[in-house]
């Protein structure tokens, strides 16, 4: 199946947002704080702010990334499409369209600190108790 990138579309707030929610649903205490509604709501605000790419499998909408500036608030691949290489061709993308990125993971996150920094991201000196503060920078040209 072919991989596909491209910004998203207001139709796209639904999709985006499921794929939002079922990663919520698998953090402790994360139902409490919104429903699915109010994530495909959350996930259409970002979207008419310009900030959201989505990938694509097979025509269908799989992954999505939002990013503000140099800011990466969202990257989340659905679970059938994990391991695909959407989340890695999203962050190439966002890599090309920028000199530096930074973005916020969970302590107990070991897959996707892993994930970022296979993709060159390095923890910041910055931290706290509920996020890492990673950061990437492009490599000056000789």
């Amino acid at each position: 199946m072919t991989l596909y990138l491209r910004p998203a579309q207001p139709t796209d707030a639904g999709r985006t947002g499921e794929i939002l929610w079922d990663h919520a649903k698998s953090e402790a205490g994360v139902l409490d704080l919104f429903s699915c509604a109010e994530a495909i709501a959350f996930c259409g605000e970002m979207i008419d702010r310009g900030w959201v790419t989505v990938g694509t499998l097979g025509g269908r909408v799989e992954a999505f990334l939002a990013r503000s500036g140099a800011e990466i608030s969202s990257l989340y691949v659905s679970r059938n499409a994990n391991g695909r290489g959407l989340g890695k061709l999203l962050l190439k993308d966002a890599k090309a369209q920028s000199d530096a990125l930074w973005l916020e993971v969970h302590p107990d996150n070991d897959g996707a600190q892993r994930f970022y920094r296979r993709l060159g991201f390095k923890p910041a000196s910055e931290q706290s108790d509920t996020t890492i503060l990673m950061r990437w920078e492009k490599e000056p040209q000789a």
